[in-house]
């Protein structure tokens, strides 16, 4: 890895958002999955859920155009599930879906720890889920239309959320916990070797402050002496 292509990856780390995410629900069209994952790693987000087991991590690779590199997935079985724990570590979950009660998603508050909470392509956010949602957001429609594609409608309300960050000054500075760094720099940096280390539960070597391992022959024998 070279001097630049390290501090490169340092910036866009530096400009990620831990408490900003997305919950995808029951979303099962490869296509739109990757959409949603490389808008997600435009604006920022480190982070995404989705709620569909049956995903293949693969089919996401192949259509995000390498985005999925960058951008942790979590995968859960249960929406409803997957939105209380969110709750528990203090982010507002909010569902884009249609209601009487439902807000223009210019109006909500994108600064403070939230979750964008899609629904899937043929009935949209489960009942269940929009019942635990803290907010339901619309995109005002002004034809005969009723609502845009899921890929598109996560991208424009995570733009909005983009931009009131920006405004509150949130991309100025590394807001990833310090400890978590090394790790999704290695990661990012070196993917093969992650998955070489993670397939065999082996911690990752340390970077120097140029990206570059440290003491890499030191590393590399331990690792034969354990194989």
């Amino acid at each position: 890895m070279t001097p630049d292509r390290y501090q490169k990856l340092c910036t866009t780390l530096n400009r990620r958002q831990p408490d900003l995410t997305l919950l995808a629900d029951e979303v099962h069209k490869p296509h739109n999955l990757a959409a949603i994952v490389r808008t997600c790693d435009a604006v920022g987000i480190q982070t995404v859920h989705l709620c569909n087991p049956n995903i293949r991590e693969r089919s996401l690779r192949g259509r995000s155009m390498g985005s999925s590199r960058w951008v942790d997935v979590e995968k859960h079985a249960n929406t409803v599930e997957a939105a209380k724990t969110l709750k528990a570590k203090g982010f507002k979950i909010y569902a884009a879906h249609f209601t009487d009660q439902a807000k223009h998603y210019h109006e909500l508050d994108y600064t403070i720890p939230c979750a964008l909470l899609v629904g899937s392509e043929k009935r949209g956010v489960s009942p269940e889920a929009a019942e635990i949602a803290d907010e339901h957001v619309i995109i005002p429609m002004q034809g005969m239309v009723q609502s845009f594609n899921v890929s598109v409608a996560a991208a424009i309300i995570l733009m909005e959320a983009q931009r009131q960050r920006q405004a509150a000054g949130l991309y100025d500075q590394c807001r990833i916990p310090e400890e978590l760094r090394p790790d999704i720099m290695f990661r990012w940096g070196y993917p093969e070797l992650a998955r070489y280390c993670d397939d065999r539960n082996l911690d990752y070597p340390d970077l120097n402050d140029e990206g570059q391992l440290v003491d890499p022959e030191i590393w590399y024998s331990k690792v034969r002496a354990r194989a």
